[in-house]
């Protein structure tokens, strides 16, 4: 028994902040950011838009493109660092508004591993009996934690939620094999301080809420662990390199991803990027990148299709899937 992807979907907040936009809020410029990272625009919520909204909508749109009405799922996991409010889950939020009901939902943080580790933990679940049809949502609405005076962090990350909708299926397709890792002993490359019991709301300043990265530590190490996830799963599932037919790697930087290809000696036009239109979406990225590639026919029947994440935790990781 396998998870098959017999779905996706996408939704992105209308708000568009722009590099332009962005020279009048920070000492930046638009050839800085598109030279450091690719981005030449992102998308943000509003004051009243939240990660559930954005979720909500990228289900239907998967539950729609898979021919399913919500009442066939049985399982609602959402991968997210950045959810509603500290409890109840996001997961139960969507669930409601969806209209499904007495089935587990719940939310999962690995940021932006977020899809990845959600990925693996839905296949997991199918391949066990415990359930059929999953619906799986990755969501982030990072810049309400971003400093926009901190050029380091406010020209990368943007908004939004990708969805797919994975079935139950003795067919050899579906996920083939995932590859997890963690090392916390560098959890201070990426992080917000505040909010959480470590400093409570009522002992945290402003400025506690917004994102801390390390960003020439992070890049150095997340080439390394992509290219260590990559080549790990290729042996797991004795797979070669040259029979993957497309990369859709976790949109963070394209300087990432090109380094990443140089490394893999793998060429980069069958590597999906879409990071100039988005920026990093965190746990969003890869089921918004798989979207559209699904969308525009740049996945064929029977292709082999590898993702790879890498974010905040530190985590990283691989999955192969059979399309």
């Amino acid at each position: 028994m396998r998870a098959k992807i017999i779905g996706t979907g996408a939704f992105l907040p209308p708000g568009v902040l722009n590099n332009e936009a962005l020279e009048k809020m920070v000492v930046t410029s638009d050839e800085w950011i598109v030279s450091r990272t690719g981005i030449r625009e992102r998308r943000r919520t509003t004051d009243n838009e939240a990660s559930s909204d954005l979720a909500y909508n990228a289900a239907k749109h998967a539950l729609k493109n898979a021919g399913l009405k919500p009442d066939r799922i049985d399982l609602v996991l959402i991968a997210t660092a950045t959810p509603d409010m500290l409890l109840p889950s996001t997961g139960c939020l969507v669930q409601g508004r969806l209209g499904i009901r007495n089935v587990p939902a719940f939310d999962l943080n690995a940021v932006c591993s977020g899809f990845i580790y959600g990925l693996a933990t839905a296949d997991a679940f199918i391949r066990s009996g415990a359930y059929k049809s999953i619906l799986l949502i990755g969501v982030d609405t990072i810049t309400k934690f971003t400093d926009y005076s901190d050029r380091t962090t406010c020209i990368i990350f943007g908004d939004g939620a990708g969805a797919v909708v994975l079935q139950a299926t003795r067919e050899k397709k579906g996920v083939i094999g995932s590859r997890l890792y963690a090392d916390g002993t560098k959890w201070d490359y990426i992080h917000v301080p505040g909010g959480g019991s470590r400093i409570p709301s009522y002992a945290a300043a402003p400025s506690d809420y917004y994102m801390i990265m390390k960003g020439h530590d992070t890049f150095r190490v997340a080439v390394r662990g992509l290219e260590q996830a990559i080549l790990d799963l290729l042996k797991q599932t004795r797979v070669s390199l040259r029979d993957i037919d497309f990369i859709i790697p976790h949109q963070a930087n394209t300087r990432i991803i090109g380094a990443l290809a140089e490394k893999l000696k793998y060429p980069m036009e069958k590597i999906f990027v879409n990071i100039e239109n988005y920026g990093n979406t965190s746990a969003a990225s890869i089921p918004i990148a798989l979207h559209e590639a699904v969308a525009g026919k740049r996945i064929r029947n029977n292709d082999l299709v590898l993702f790879a994440s890498f974010g905040s935790g530190l985590t990283w990781g691989a999955s192969l899937v059979k399309w």
